[in-house]
């Protein structure tokens, strides 16, 4: 198979240059031109891939040569791409940063060689003028195999530094394709962990989308980087499927008692296990919403393919499972910003509680563990984990391989896997009787909580990197 989707990789020299604005501005902008744009982001960020959903109209989807491995980089992009008439990929941090000691993997310069694709450096100009050619130049110039194609001044303050700009990077010989004023109308409100969600703020949030599409508008040439993209080199390989590597994945193993797994809380009733839905399909609940909007489309993709019928729900609003419930998958978000609501919701707290108690699966990353913990900052949550979860100064920050501690729903002992931590919060204390996760760096230690059916860790894995955890998980919804 070959695959010869048109696209682009965005850029930039550091962290804060415009890189979100450009590239949602971009793939809008090219959507409102009737092109069937992919969204894609390098590296593990939920909150680019929600703004990028809303300027194109399809899924934003993450490509991590960390958590998912160099081989899958242009699988995953080709099945986004599928169909579609241009790919936008924008890019992390710094160009070329990448995983802390590990050389270029998982920087913005691999993935762009992965997927053959020119890039498209946006550089903030706000603080200088001829002194850009140099620094073009050095990006440009710095490893021979990354195609610095064009360049995208941001930040221009007026007329007279657009001409300084331009006539520098003349000497350069990297095409200027774009410059863009200095615009208040497309800033997106930021807090203790970055962007703020689109979830949380909809309608201001497609105003700045539309603002951003307007600002690349007038100040790109749309017609030149639609050329560049076109010129990207065919990659050869397969589309990645979730049912032929679930299919491929090997059987999970019989369930198995947890190790060291606490007693059900006699202060919840267990509940029988659920009827299976009519078509035969077992549910398992995703949670969504405001509080909960961090997860990888692959996830759900993976689980329907095992077998799942997957239902979102939203413990801001909703005051029950959704029917069927066998298990329960709850990602990443903010539950410290909605500590109050999560916790007037009783009848969804409560179900919860019962689910697990009960010996169903559940699979909790990050928000999700503050969510069954007792509560946060002295607000109650579901109760399930006998941790208390509070906000903290200090940002946890980092990629992180792991090895599987004990048997769980997701995985048997020993399974190795490669996740990513970002939050200020902590819970204590830090793991269980049963840990999740023994973690290698930044230093040795276990973490998270495997409690009968219940996996909960504050480490965000990507499941495409090993499709038998789905599997596994659907299987323990069966039989538990």
């Amino acid at each position: 198979m070959v695959i010869s989707v048109p696209r682009l990789v965005l850029a930039a020299p550091s962290s804060g240059s415009g890189k979100t604005t450009v590239a949602t501005g971009l793939m809008a902008a090219f959507a409102s031109r009737g092109l069937a744009v992919s969204p894609h982001k390098v590296g593990p960020d939920y909150i680019d891939p929600g703004y990028h959903a809303l300027a194109t109209g399809r899924v934003g989807r993450n490509l991590d040569a960390y958590l998912c491995g160099t081989e899958l980089i242009a699988p995953l992009f080709a099945h986004g791409a599928r169909g579609c008439d241009l790919a936008v990929v924008e890019g992390v941090m710094g160009l070329y940063d990448g995983a802390a000691g590990e050389g270029e993997l998982a920087s913005t310069a691999q993935v762009a060689k992965l997927l053959r694709a020119p890039v498209v450096l946006v550089v903030d100009a706000s603080s200088q003028s001829r002194s850009v050619a140099a620094l073009v130049h050095g990006f440009a110039s710095w490893d021979p195999e990354v195609r610095v194609s064009g360049v995208i001044l941001n930040k221009v303050g007026s007329s007279r530094h657009e001409e300084m700009l331009r006539e520098a990077l003349d000497e350069s010989g990297v095409p200027v394709l774009g410059c863009l004023r200095r615009a208040a109308q497309v800033d997106t409100p930021a807090r203790h962990l970055g962007l703020v969600p689109v979830a949380e703020r909809r309608s201001d949030a497609v105003d700045a989308v539309g603002a951003m599409a307007e600002q690349v508008r007038r100040g790109c040439d749309l017609d030149a980087l639609y050329a560049l993209a076109r010129g990207a080199g065919e990659l050869s390989g397969a589309a990645w499927d979730a049912a032929e590597v679930v299919a491929s994945s090997p059987p999970p193993p019989l369930p198995v008692p947890t190790l060291g797994a606490a007693p059900p809380d006699p202060r919840h009733r267990p509940v029988r296990p659920r009827p299976q839905t009519p078509d035969g399909l077992r549910v398992v609940a995703v949670a969504g919403g405001a509080a909960f909007t961090f997860s990888y489309a692959e996830h759900a993709e993976l689980l329907t393919a095992a077998g799942a019928e997957v239902v979102t729900f939203d413990p801001l609003r909703d005051e029950q499972l959704p029917e069927g419930t066998r298990g329960l998958v709850i990602g990443g978000g903010f539950p410290e910003v909605y500590a109050p609501e999560l916790s007037a919701n009783e009848p969804l707290r409560k179900a919860v509680a019962e689910l697990a108690f009960g010996g169903a699966p559940v699979a909790a990353e990050c928000a999700g563990l503050l969510y069954l913990s007792r509560d946060i900052d002295g607000q109650p949550m579901c109760g399930v984990l006998d941790v208390s979860a509070r906000m903290s100064e200090r940002l946890t920050l980092g990629y992180r391989d792991a090895v599987a501690v004990s048997d769980s729903a997701l995985a048997v002992a020993g399974t190795r896997m490669r996740g990513h931590e970002f939050h200020r919060t902590v819970v204590e204390p830090g793991a269980g009787a049963a840990p999740a996760w023994g973690v290698r760096a930044p230093e040795r230690r276990v973490e998270g909580f495997v409690q009968q059916g219940v996996h909960a860790s504050y480490l965000h894995t990507h499941w495409a990197s090993q499709p038998g955890v789905a599997r596994r998980f659907v299987e323990r919804c069966r039989t538990s």
